[in-house]
């Protein structure tokens, strides 16, 4: 069973698919090849960011409200405290990119070596509204 110090440190986003529960189809939850982190500290904070990888183009002057949007869409962050619990880690998200996301996030783990693995439960994307299923890889830097 793992313990809080075996997540603590920096990882890399390999990967982040969705499972549409009603389907059983399998995509990218942010395209091909995200880029994002998690990092775990001895605290019991932590903290996530991932974006997508083709992200709209800065204009270099103001950003519009449509501007906003789109680049909200491709991207998640949220400061949190966790815990584990057995195979569960639990992020008490504290503030999140969408303030629905504030709230205990419960999920499954697994660690082997410099690979984690976290899956959830199934839960609503907020993108599209479908009940999902997301898992994500991520290997320690």
């Amino acid at each position: 069973m793992a313990e809080p110090r075996d997540l603590i440190g920096s990882w890399r986003m390999r990967s982040w698919t969705r499972e549409a529960v009603a389907t059983g189809v399998v995509s990218d939850a942010m395209g091909p090849n995200p880029v994002g982190y998690i990092a775990y500290h001895a605290d019991g904070r932590m903290m996530a960011t991932v974006f997508r990888a083709e992200r709209p183009p800065a204009n270099g002057g103001p950003l519009t409200e449509a501007d906003k949007a789109r680049l909200f869409d491709t991207m998640l962050a949220y400061v949190a405290r966790y815990s584990i619990q057995g195979d569960q880690v639990i992020h008490h998200v504290e503030r999140a990119w969408n303030p629905n996301w504030e709230a205990d996030l419960s999920r499954p783990f697994t660690l082997v070596g410099r690979h984690l693995s976290i899956r959830g439960a199934p839960g609503v994307d907020p993108a599209t509204g479908e009940e999902v299923i997301y898992r994500m890889e991520f290997e320690k830097v």
